[in-house]
């Protein structure tokens, strides 16, 4: 009861967000288990010579989380509402690129 007390004044703030907004900031499950996959690639694999070794390691267990190159596609449609929902909250800030 006394740590949620403690932490109202900074959560309060949060429940103003848009929707989307909100689920973004809440989505670290996504990059807890990328982080998981390098750690899981980077243990199986054992002693790492050098760097470029472990470089080519890591980029090996990256690129195995999306073998088929699908990822870039469900990435724009997760994040659009939530790039829209920011570029309304926060006007001037973000700035727009072109890909």
């Amino acid at each position: 009861m006394k740590l949620r007390e403690d932490a109202w004044a900074e959560f309060v703030p949060f429940l103003n967000f848009d929707t989307e907004i909100r689920r973004v900031i809440c989505s670290a499950n996504a990059v807890e288990s990328v982080n998981a996959r390098i750690r899981r690639a980077v243990k199986a694999r054992g002693h790492l010579p050098d760097e470029q070794a472990a470089l080519r390691c890591v980029y090996t267990a990256i690129t195995s989380l999306d073998p088929a190159g699908k990822g870039r596609k469900r990435w724009i449609t997760r994040w659009k509402a939530a790039l829209n929902a920011f570029a309304v909250t926060f006007e001037g800030r973000l700035t727009p690129t072109t890909r």
